[in-house]
């Protein structure tokens, strides 16, 4: 199950050495300089990977409000119940509960609330 993590610092970003008060442990959660330096080069891409998927959940939203226009315009159904329930199903196989519900805001973003 996923949960809601926040990490609330008023600091500025700082290198492996420590964060900008000299705290690593704040920072890192470890004061030892080889861990600190190996979690900032793992949160490095964790953030290139966010930047990614945040990208491609725009992009994603944007083709499926095509879709739906498209089909309107073309005097088709808003949506097409079996293509969502394919859409939940393969999230929900790949990622399971969680999939299940990243599958619905997925969907929710691209379609609109029902």
């Amino acid at each position: 199950m996923m949960t809601d993590v926040v990490e609330q610092s008023g600091e500025t970003a700082a290198g492996p050495s420590g964060a900008a008060d000299g705290n690593t442990a704040a920072r890192f959660g470890t004061e030892e300089p080889a861990a600190a330096a190996r979690i900032a080069a793992i949160r490095e891409r964790i953030d290139e990977i966010d930047r990614t998927l945040i990208e491609l959940w725009q992009e994603r939203a944007e083709l499926s409000q095509e879709v739906g226009a498209t089909r309107m315009a073309s005097g088709g159904t808003r949506l097409v119940l079996s293509r969502e329930r394919e859409i939940l199903e393969r999230f929900r196989e790949s990622l399971g509960a969680d999939g299940t519900q990243l599958a619905l805001l997925l969907l929710r973003a691209g379609r609109g609330p029902l």
